[in-house]
């Protein structure tokens, strides 16, 4: 049975360090066996389709192998599938129908995040910014934007994110990748 997923390629293209093409990355993914491969933005996402059965994390290793072994470098991935994306943007508990794109971002995780690590933020100093915790992603809420904002740089720390792959995305990305998945 044929399966959609997305990868979602963590720090490439940012500053012309660690260039990966997309069209380059399509062509990846296509040799490693994949169909109707598409890319979204030179930020690293990519939606594929596999009839090969392997889950999300084997489909991870491998393409985080095939990146090392073409670019020279290593980058971490996630992928996740259609449905994860779907329930991901209809769980977000933000009116994110009401904000822009760059007011709302979805922080995925290769894994649960235990609300622990979030417990020496004071949210009410970070106000009106806020975010809340999900099935492997952190729903972030920027008002003015991920630029300018510090509870952005606080759930980023190294001490809060220790051992997790996080990757984040803006809601226009997590809207359009859910919509791509659904495309195929």
């Amino acid at each position: 049975m044929t399966k959609t997923y997305a990868a979602l390629l963590r720090g490439i293209n940012v500053s012309g360090r660690r260039r990966v093409p997309m069209a380059e990355l399509r062509a990846l993914l296509e040799g490693l066996g994949h169909t109707d491969v598409r890319t979204y933005l030179q930020s690293g996402n990519a939606v594929f389709a596999t009839d090969s059965g392997a889950g999300e994390e084997e489909l991870r290793t491998t393409l985080e192998d095939a990146i090392e072994e073409r670019f020279g470098f290593r980058v971490d991935c996630l992928v996740r599938d259609g449905g994860y994306l779907a329930a991901v943007a209809d769980a977000c508990p933000f009116p994110a129908a009401e904000l822009e794109g760059r007011q709302l971002h979805a922080i995925y995780y290769s894994e649960p995040a235990d609300p622990e690590r979030f417990a020496a933020i004071d949210r009410e100093a970070h106000l009106p910014e806020d975010f809340a915790l999900g099935d492997r992603v952190l729903y972030l809420y920027t008002p003015e934007g991920l630029g300018n904002s510090k509870l952005g740089e606080a759930v980023s720390r190294p001490s809060v994110v220790k051992g997790l792959v996080a990757t984040g995305r803006n809601w226009n990305t997590v809207v359009r990748l859910v919509e791509m998945t659904r495309e195929h």
